[in-house]
């Protein structure tokens, strides 16, 4: 069974950064393509960043490209991180981390971030309020 542990929400104030953790158990992510969602109060989740396995391939959202980062533990396989640097009001949301085995995925990690339905596994989600 996958299961996904989001952690490091928190709040943070307009300019600062936080590092959002996933851990998985069940898979791998040298084997497993990572998504991040945000879903804000009101509105669809927001595919924001996601990177195939090991993120030979990564695509960001014009929304966060170049203020988030997606990265990998080398030293731990099963945890991937999300960089936010220089957070604004409308970052504001529960943040949540999505896996899907690279093996099933036939499109762009660029579409896969497009659409929810394209991955099965999601984390519980973590909640990140940024003041102005």
């Amino acid at each position: 069974e996958v299961r996904l542990v989001e952690s490091g929400g928190g709040a943070a104030q307009a300019g600062g950064s936080l590092r959002l953790s996933c851990a998985a158990s069940g898979f791998t992510f040298d084997e497993s393509a990572i998504g991040w969602f945000r879903q804000a109060p009101g509105k669809a989740h927001e595919g924001i960043g996601c990177a195939t396995a090991n993120t030979s391939s990564t695509y960001y959202s014009d929304s966060v490209k170049g203020r988030f980062t997606i990265s990998t533990d080398n030293n731990a396989k099963n945890t991937v991180y999300l960089q936010m640097n220089n957070l604004k009001p409308e970052d504001t949301a529960v943040y949540y981390c999505a896996l899907q085995p690279q093996r099933e995925i036939r499109v762009t990690i660029a579409t896969m971030c497009l659409y929810v339905t394209a991955w099965d596994h999601w984390g519980q989600g973590t909640q990140v309020t940024v003041s102005s």
